[in-house]
């Protein structure tokens, strides 16, 4: 019987811990536990259930991270603010200003809320911008186009907000803003008009993906000045959420109907992923590509469930030797 050694041309390598990038199928000998491990790599991100909110909703705004997150807004209560501690939500400050199907931006310590619809409906389209210190909100400048459904990224002084509607009539938005921590600015328009669109990135790197009417599986990637046609998702869906970077970005959740499908993007083109553990639309998320996270959604019922993703990678198996 051949040996590992011929059929590889090399032997067990020996480690005093586990190597930090491992290949597909490497096998090597741990000295510190004296065990004998094999890699395994990955190839779609998971979903797993996370802490849930204190107050189910749907048409929220996210920002942050995995680790430490901000919920605020949606419908209802439209004030509340939630942070999240990676496992569980408390519930801090509300906002000054009560809405739904706004945008959002930034960190739990520095974040921004921008545009929606206040309790009333959308003939209350609001302008106003709000800013997150870790503890309360306080006005930042108005937007010069007044909108719900839009779409934001980016941090609390270096924000975009795109895409939405304005009310009345119901008119569906490409126009984008810049914010730079105090007011707001045009910048390029987006190449479609449409609502209910998911962002990631950041103002000068800008994503944005999905969105209707109709339903699309359209993407756009902003370079701080203009837009340019991205790779198009595998399915059109409008109310999902977004999270990561331009180059490393997670779609998930939404419309189409209500679907609990994951998309990750790696600058060019769209993968599928594991799905959510629970379908919804209307949701919020934050996080990264190998740490994303997901909260709240759903019309009715609504949903205070959280997921957290764990994007692809490898896995470490200790093998047991008899």
């Amino acid at each position: 019987m051949a040996t590992y050694k011929e059929i590889n041309s090399a032997g067990i390598q020996n480690f005093s811990s586990d190597p930090g990038n491992p290949i597909n199928g490497q096998v090597w000998y741990n000295t510190g536990s004296s065990t004998l491990k094999v890699a395994e790599v990955i190839t779609t991100g998971s979903w797993a259930t996370g802490g849930n909110l204190n107050s189910g909703r749907a048409r929220l705004a996210g920002a942050g991270t995995q680790t430490a997150g901000l919920a605020f807004g949606g419908f209802s209560p439209y004030t509340a603010t939630e942070e999240y501690n990676g496992s569980a939500w408390t519930t801090v400050n509300n906002m000054g200003s009560g809405r739904q199907s706004l945008a959002a931006a930034g960190t739990q310590t520095a974040g921004l809320g921008f545009g929606g619809s206040g309790p009333a409906g959308p003939s209350s389209t609001r302008v106003a911008t709000e800013e997150y210190d870790g503890t309360n909100w306080t006005n930042g400048g108005n937007m010069g186009t007044g909108r719900y459904a839009l779409s934001g990224c980016g941090t609390q002084t270096a924000a975009l907000g795109f895409a939405g509607s304005s009310t009345p009539p119901f008119t569906f938005l490409n126009a984008t803003e810049e914010y730079n921590g105090s007011s707001w600015t045009a910048g390029g328009n987006m190449g479609s008009s449409l609502y209910f669109k998911a962002g990631a990135g950041t103002q000068t790197a800008g994503l944005a993906f999905g969105g209707g009417y109709p339903n699309t599986t359209a993407t756009e990637e902003y370079n701080g000045t203009a837009w340019t046609g991205g790779g198009n998702m595998n399915s059109a869906r409008r109310r999902l959420a977004g999270a990561g970077i331009q180059t490393a970005a997670l779609g998930f959740g939404g419309y189409s109907p209500v679907t609990a499908a994951t998309e990750e993007y790696d600058g060019s083109s769209w993968t599928n992923s594991g799905n959510l553990n629970t379908a919804r639309q209307y949701l919020a998320g934050g996080g990264t590509v190998a740490a994303g996270l997901a909260f709240g959604g759903g019309s009715t019922p609504t949903k205070n469930a959280t997921e957290e993703f764990t994007g692809p990678g490898s896995t470490i198996t200790t093998v047991t030797t008899s």
